[in-house]
């Protein structure tokens, strides 16, 4: 008898963690999602672009690299300070700042009074894009995967560069890509 006591308790100590878990999971499905370490906002779901939504002035693109884009409609004051800030994010990332590319989106073709040869000019062409990219704040910086998706987005008015620069090297350090 003691045999198929032994038995039951066995079965229940490796089986019932599995339960509780399993039902835990379905039963709270918020829970793992809503606390994220990241201080910038996940887009959700992911904007995903091919090569021809977004046309850039020379033979650019961004496969290969993250990319710390600036998207506004005009470049104006607080463009030229997002641009800088976005300069200064990537020359702070110290030795993964070759996998940065920085970008300025523009819907009138405007730049920044500084030229800077390593920020990249483009231009979204898919009118899809454009109007998702209206859904979010005016003047946001997208962080956008080597893939071309944009994942991430912070407000440009009240970024903070440490929070950015912690979510990169995050990113950075977990990613086998880029």
């Amino acid at each position: 008898m003691t045999v198929k006591k032994d038995f039951w308790v066995l079965l229940s100590i490796f089986i019932l963690p599995i339960a509780i878990g399993t039902l835990f999971f379905y039963l709270n499905p918020t829970y793992f999602s809503q606390n994220t370490v990241n201080y910038g906002e996940l887009i959700r779901p992911v904007i995903t672009t091919e090569k021809v939504d977004i046309e850039f002035e020379d033979d650019a693109t961004f496969n290969g690299f993250w990319t710390l884009a600036y998207a506004s409609k005009n470049c104006d004051r607080i463009c030229e300070q997002a641009v800088a800030d976005i300069k200064t994010i990537r020359t702070l990332i110290n030795m993964d700042m070759r996998r940065i590319q920085r970008v300025l989106i523009t819907e009138d073709g405007s730049l920044p009074m500084v030229s800077d040869e390593n920020l990249l000019i483009a231009k979204v062409t898919n009118e899809k894009l454009a109007a998702k990219l209206a859904e979010f704040p005016e003047n946001s910086i997208f962080l956008i995967d080597p893939i071309g998706n944009f994942m991430l987005y912070y407000n440009s008015k009240d970024i903070n560069i440490k929070f950015v620069l912690k979510d990169l090297k995050r990113l950075l350090k977990y990613s086998r890509i880029g």
